[in-house]
Formats: structure tokens, sequence, C-alpha cells
């Protein structure tokens, strides 16, 4: 069966910072649509207070079990692309991407270093006509409250 795909890349930064217990800090500043040819990390900016790469091959990919995930994302305040992250050596990098707010909670549930970046229009309007034709909410089952059951019933 077709997933849908989208092809991104993630830029990662490291900003320089004035505290005692760090001089910088990794983070994701972002993703941008394409980037599928490419394959080799490269450097975008680089100076004493900001460095910036980018790092291209990244693959969105709508799965139907995540359908909740995605639609709890796009109908939110703020639509993101969730990028888990890790150190290696010296550099921060991604690892993975999604635009499941439930699969990024279950990565940070994991111990993974998750960050949020605004999701580009493009990839809005992409997750969001798949959320339109593919997410219908499961109905509520009513619980009934402990006091309308039978004593005896009650476990």
């Amino acid at each position: 069966m077709h997933k849908p795909q989208f092809s991104i890349a993630v830029v990662m930064q490291r900003r320089a910072l004035q505290n005692r217990w760090a001089d910088h800090a990794w983070e994701p500043a972002g993703v941008l649509p394409g980037y599928a040819e490419e394959t080799a990390s490269r450097v975008l900016r680089e100076d004493a207070s900001l460095s910036q790469w980018l790092h291209p091959g990244f693959t969105l990919v709508l799965h139907k079990d995540e359908a909740e995930g995605y639609y709890l994302n796009v109908s939110s305040q703020r639509p993101s692309v969730f990028v888990l992250w890790r150190m290696d050596g010296e550099r921060g990098v991604p690892a993975e991407v999604t635009v499941s707010s439930e699969e990024a909670g279950r990565w940070m549930d994991g111990g993974h270093f998750i960050e949020r970046v605004t999701m580009p229009p493009e990839i809005f309007a992409w997750v969001g006509e798949w959320v339109e034709n593919n997410y219908r909410p499961q109905p509520q089952k009513r619980i009934k409250p402990r006091s309308f059951v039978h004593p005896k019933d009650r476990v």
C-alpha cells in the first residue's frame, strides 16, 4: 500500500551561550521542504555566535495508524514538525522526523531529545489534506459512573 511521503531537510544550529556551565547549545532551527537528492550534511553558516548545518535526506511518511496524532498536530495552535536528535561527538544531528504529536510523545517517553519546529506551509497543506481525507474520530464510549453500578457488581 502506498504511504504518502514528503522529502525534507533539517537545519540544526549551535548557539553561543553566556553561562557558566555551557558555552553553546544545539537545537533544530527548522525544516525545509525538498532536498530528496542530497545526502551529505553541509554548513550553512559559521561564526562565533551561531553555526547552522543542513541535514538533507529525511522523509516524512504518513501512516493510517497515526491519523489521530496528525489531526491533533495540524489542529493545534502551533503545528509542528518534531525532530528526534542526538549528539554525535561535538555536533547535534537529527535522527528522525515526524508530524504525529503522539509519535513524538512516545519518543519523549523513551528518553530521546525531541524538539518541535514550525511546520512550513507546504507541509501543513499536505498533512491537512491527508487528515481531511483519512481521519475519522472514534466515537467516545460513555462510561457509567460507579454510583449507578449495583453494589454487588462493583469490584
